[in-house]
């Protein structure tokens, strides 16, 4: 026995509601297969059967999360925080040193021996006091401007020895830049002509076919000219390395001429009775040493750096740890610089606080698109890696801030910030992926709207998307992105849709459904042309996901879902398009049949799918073809029983289509039996009308194999058969009744008893199978109005019995023909009480 809990009330209802443990569908696919993900997210097996709450759930989301399993990973960017606390103990220990001996220098060498000191000793301890100050001033700035020349994703340069090998070459540009006005001659024309093919191709990139990036209102500090002339020279972004070398000659010039005077010695000699110079070779000795030691200390620094720099290559590996790609490096480095210079300049401890995620989400809220970019590229790879992702999108997620900045990014629509607009786009696809973020990112105020921008659809003269007619292919997307932006969107959209609360956000999205229903345009010239557009046809596989996941939606919400989806003109006349051409296209072909059936469930939807001209007539061809594959086949099956479903206008239009002796043959098919069946029981509905009496007079030589397949099968197919028979049987007089038992080879007695055996079998009602024991009753009702020795048999049977202890054990699942989730939809109009009633009247009268 199982528990079924309502998804609409907060109050646990325990029903004992019985189900088979033979689940799988073994007798002519009952079951459809949904296809999981590429189906557009979890679905009820069949909307013929109710799905308990436990199996609404998103398993995806409860998947996502594995706290249990969950392995420490060791960030790769602690190596880099690790190097600069070890970079910055070396620095503050040289800096001390050299302040110590700058002390010594000033406070006692020239401020108590500066008469008595050697000429020689003079100008070395001046000469070494000047360079020391030019590298402590170099010292001090270098890290600004370090920091300067990251700026900018335009600068792949680091400062170290490896600037040697380019630093020629570089001169050498920078000399002809200098002098390029002067000398514009042939040769210069020439390189335009030669280049205008590169300046083309990067055109495409933008929408507007802009050739420049437009300026900004600021300067890019990394670009900005220190001096009028040679300013590709004197920029900011190559002071740095000047600082640098200044340091190393400044140090290195300290070691040679402290050396010098350690070694030599010749300080002076000192007569008898001047007592003031008998200190001044220690003093020396004292100055001399610091100033060796602190130079050789940094040294021993720059050389630590380049070791880790430019031969163990830690920036490299860095950079492939974290799989950040071609733009890693610029991004490593300025996360080394900042990292650095926090240990510089504050405690040595406050660079190993850094992370990567935190320092993009910084990078995310700066106002540089450079810095913009920078930040987005690292949180997309980090939130799409599989060893990173689950800590990032936790960060993220419990950061609002950077949630609303993402957000408000997917608005931006200027050419010039399409990548960053892209990377957050993907961000957060990746963030609506666990539910509970989701649920943040549908809070976010504006966010529908933000969403809602990514889907754009251009449209040409015949409704479709732009296309250039010698290829059939849409070239929006070479100029600018739309195809991947819609994309994004939908995948954000159908990520949301899995939680019951955003679907209905989704609906109340002003013009959001409108554009969702565009990006299901797909043209004959989409569907049938022999090499498609990949991008096309995920999109608009992905659009037909979210109508579906939105047509699927349970209670109040569902209900008004499906009626704005279906008052849209071009929804249904789409769907009718992607039936008709897209036999290459099985998936897309189920997506559409999936939301015409979950459509149908309203009664007004019904009938707009059923006038949509071709359209039934569509699904009957994808039903009988023998080339469509099975599980879209099943899909159109059940679309067709529910459009046949209380609608007499599409009865009448399945009978004048002439498809009745096809759903008669199909019964024989594993495959089609089901649905046939489902078909054939709504079409019955109508046989009293005059004009589908005869047309459905050919269901009675269907019976012999309505009756095998009660005898013979289980769980699905013995449940729809049985309705058939309750209902075809009723089209046959007493004779035919008589010789259709006979071809059957079956006697009455033996049907009753199975009838008897089932309703035993299920003596409470079943999800898989809802409406078997009502089924049951009518037949068995059937079966004593046609002959009054049945009664007999039933009543020998135990018939009362399992009516009465029926009668205790009717529940409300088993008064609804079709369920929408948990919540059953169309009520039976004979409850099963009197159906009970009725079948004990029979058995009463013939006491």
């Amino acid at each position: 026995m199982e528990a079924t809990t309502s998804i609409e009330s907060e109050e646990s209802i325990s029903l004992q509601i019985y189900d088979h443990n033979n689940n799988n569908n073994n007798n002519g696919g009952g079951r459809m297969s949904t296809g999981g993900a590429e189906s557009g997210g979890p679905s009820p097996t069949t909307i013929f059967e109710p799905r308990s709450y436990v199996e609404t759930k998103n398993n995806s989301t409860c998947n996502s999360v594995h706290l249990g399993n969950r392995q420490s990973l060791r960030a790769p960017e602690k190596k880099l925080t690790l190097f600069a606390l070890r970079l910055a103990v070396l620095e503050k220990a040289a800096t001390g040193l050299g302040t110590l001996g700058f002390i010594w220098a000033t406070v006692v060498l020239l401020g108590g021996f500066a008469i008595t000191l050697d000429k020689t000793d003079f100008w070395f301890i001046t000469t070494i006091l000047l360079i020391e100050g030019t590298r402590i001033f170099s010292r001090s700035h270098e890290l600004e401007w370090q920091h300067q020349a990251t700026w900018s994703i335009t600068d792949v340069s680091i400062n170290s020895f490896r600037a040697i090998r380019t630093s020629s070459h570089f001169l050498i540009k920078s000399l002809k830049s200098i002098f390029s006005p002067v000398f514009k001659n042939g040769s210069t024309r020439n390189r335009e002509i030669s280049s205008e093919s590169t300046n083309q191709e990067n055109r495409k990139k933008n929408w507007n076919n802009q050739e420049e990036k437009i300026p900004t209102r600021t300067w890019n500090t990394c670009e900005v000219p220190l001096i009028p002339y040679a300013k590709w020279v004197f920029i900011s972004r190559n002071i740095s390395k000047i600082l640098y070398w200044l340091q190393l000659v400044s140090a290195s010039a300290c070691v040679v001429l402290s050396s010098i005077k350690l070694i030599r010695q010749n300080f002076g000699e000192i007569s008898k009775g001047e007592t003031d110079k008998r200190n001044r070779k220690s003093a020396l000795i004292i100055f001399y040493s610091l100033a060796l030691s602190e130079a050789l200390l940094f040294l021993l620094e720059k050389a630590y750096w380049e070791w880790n720099v430019m031969f163990r290559k830690i920036l490299d590996q860095v950079n492939r740890e974290c799989e950040l790609g071609g733009y890693g490096m610029i991004s490593i480095r300025r996360f080394f610089y900042d990292a650095y210079s926090k240990c510089v300049y504050g405690s040595i401890f406050d660079g190993l606080k850094m992370d990567m995620v935190s320092f993009a989400m910084d990078l995310l809220a700066s106002n540089s698109p450079d810095e913009q970019l920078m930040g987005a590229h690292i949180l997309k790879k980090f939130s799409s890696s599989k060893r990173f992702s689950e800590d990032t999108l936790q960060k993220i997620g419990i950061n609002i801030c950077v949630m609303e900045r993402l957000i408000e990014m997917l608005n931006w629509k200027d050419p010039q910030e399409e990548e960053i607009r892209k990377c957050a786009a993907e961000i957060v696809c990746q963030i609506a992926g666990k539910k509970q973020n989701s649920l943040r990112v549908a809070a976010i105020s504006g966010s529908m709207e933000s969403i809602s921008s990514l889907l754009h659809i251009s449209r040409g003269i015949g409704g479709a998307a732009d296309e250039i007619p010698e290829k059939g292919i849409v070239f929006d997307y070479e100029n600018y992105g739309f195809w991947t932006f819609n994309h994004l969107g939908l995948t954000i959209l159908k990520k949301l849709a899995r939680d019951h609360n955003n679907c209905g956000k989704i609906g109340n999205t002003r013009g959001l459904l409108p554009k969702i229903i565009d990006c299901t345009n797909a043209g004959n010239r989409i569907l049938m042309h022999e090499t498609p557009s990949s991008s096309q046809i995920l999109t608009i596989k992905r659009s037909l996901q979210v109508v579906k996941m939105l047509a699927s939606t349970t209670g109040a919400t569902g209900k008004q879902l499906r009626k704005e989806i279906s008052e849209i003109v071009f929804t249904i006349s789409n769907i009718r398009d992607i039936l008709r051409y897209g036999v290459k296209h099985p998936m897309l072909q189920k997506l559409g049949i999936e939301i015409l059936k979950n459509l149908a469930l309203e009664e007004d939807a019904r009938e707009r799918i059923g006038e949509t001209g071709g359209l039934v007539k569509e699904l009957f061809n994808i039903f009988f073809n023998e080339k469509t594959m099975g599980d879209v086949k099943i899909a159109g099956g059940e679309a067709l029983a529910m459009l046949a479903f209380e609608s007499k206008r599409n009865c009448f239009q399945i009978l004048r289509l002439g498809f009745t002796q096809k759903l008669v043959d199909a019964l024989e098919d594993p495959l089609l039996r089901v649905n046939s069946a489902r078909i054939l029981r709504n079409l019955c509905a109508y046989s009293e009308e005059e004009c589908c009496f005869e047309q459905l007079k050919c269901l009675t030589t269907a019976g012999p194999t309505v009756l095998n397949a009660i005898m013979s099968e289980e769980i699905k197919l013995q449940e729809v058969m049985i309705g058939l028979a309750a209902k075809v049987f009723k089209l046959m007089t007493c004779l035919e009744s008589t010789l259709m038992f006979k071809r059957s080879g079956i006697q009455q007695l033996e049907l009753a008893n199975k009838l008897i055996q089932i309703l035993r079998t299920y003596q409470y009602p079943s999800i898989k199978v809802p409406r078997m024991r009502r089924f049951v009753l009518e037949l068995s009702i059937w079966m004593m109005k046609d002959k009054k020795s049945n009664i007999e048999i039933f009543k020998n049977l135990g018939m009362v019995l399992e009516l009465e202890s029926m009668m205790e054990t009717v529940s409300d699942i088993e008064s609804f023909n079709i369920f929408s989730g948990p919540v059953g939809l169309s009520r039976h109009s004979t409850t099963i009480h009197s159906l009970i009633q009725t079948a004990m009247k029979l058995l009463a009268d013939d006491a």
